[in-house]
């Protein structure tokens, strides 16, 4: 029987189990076998995939944001995300970043993000919902485009910082209709993509599965190729 790829999800300690659990229902629905990646149980070593989830603020001495109080911050996770994608990264091992995730990815390549969206762009109206309430459209011929299969999509939203200037080598593949960054992928990568909504409590939409079931496909195409550290060790 053919081996399920290993697909890393961050984390934070004691917080995101809704997001774990369906991010963990989905990449199991897509053939991969994930693990629970937090700064209690640090270790990636042996990661076919990565997928950077969903969470707290990220802390706003990383890109140079003016520091906000009455939010939450998670400086032991920004570490270790930073750090699996330093180690992974270089190698070529896919990685899928959301909303937290997502910012981070372009935080790790230099880039900066809105401390809040809604200081700094007063004529948007506050929209925090699970449900796909936010319109999105998606660049044609970029990879996000490729593997949605759709121009547009209604997606759910449940951030305040948002990506600002992209970092090197990021691309901006999707936006919704206010002008937000909704979409970033690598240009240099096979597969490095963040979304700024999650697509894991879109259970029933067609397009964001496939969004999993492509990170999962190219986690399986990296082990077989053995460049995977789960394999080179071996």
């Amino acid at each position: 029987m053919k081996t399920r790829p290993l697909i890393g999800i961050t984390t934070s300690n004691d917080k995101s189990r809704l997001a774990w659990y369906c991010d963990c229902l989905a990449v199991w629905r897509a053939g991969g076998r994930p693990v629970r990646l937090s700064p209690a149980r640090p270790d990636g070593s042996r990661l076919d995939g990565l997928i950077v989830g969903g969470g707290d603020d990220i802390g706003a001495q990383l890109y140079g944001g003016g520091v906000q109080l009455d939010v939450r911050v998670d400086p032991q996770r920004d570490t270790l995300e930073l750090e699996l994608l330093k180690r992974l990264v270089p190698d070529g091992c896919p990685v899928l970043g959301i909303c937290r995730g997502a910012q981070i990815i372009n935080v790790f390549f230099g880039g900066t993000l809105f401390s809040d969206i809604y200081t700094t762009y007063e004529h948007i109206k506050p929209r925090r919902t699970v449900l796909p309430r936010k319109t999105v459209d998606v660049v044609e011929g970029s990879r996000l485009h490729d593997i949605l299969r759709v121009n547009w999509c209604q997606v759910n939203s449940l951030h305040h910082q948002a990506i600002d200037a992209t970092g090197h080598g990021i691309d901006v593949v999707a936006r919704d209709r206010d002008g937000l960054v909704q979409g970033i992928e690598s240009h240099h990568h096979d597969f490095l993509i963040g979304v700024q909504w999650h697509p894991e409590f879109l259970i029933f939409n067609r397009p964001q599965q496939r969004l999993i079931r492509a990170l999962v496909e190219h986690a399986a195409h990296y082990a077989e190729r053995g460049e995977a550290p789960s394999r080179a060790g071996a």
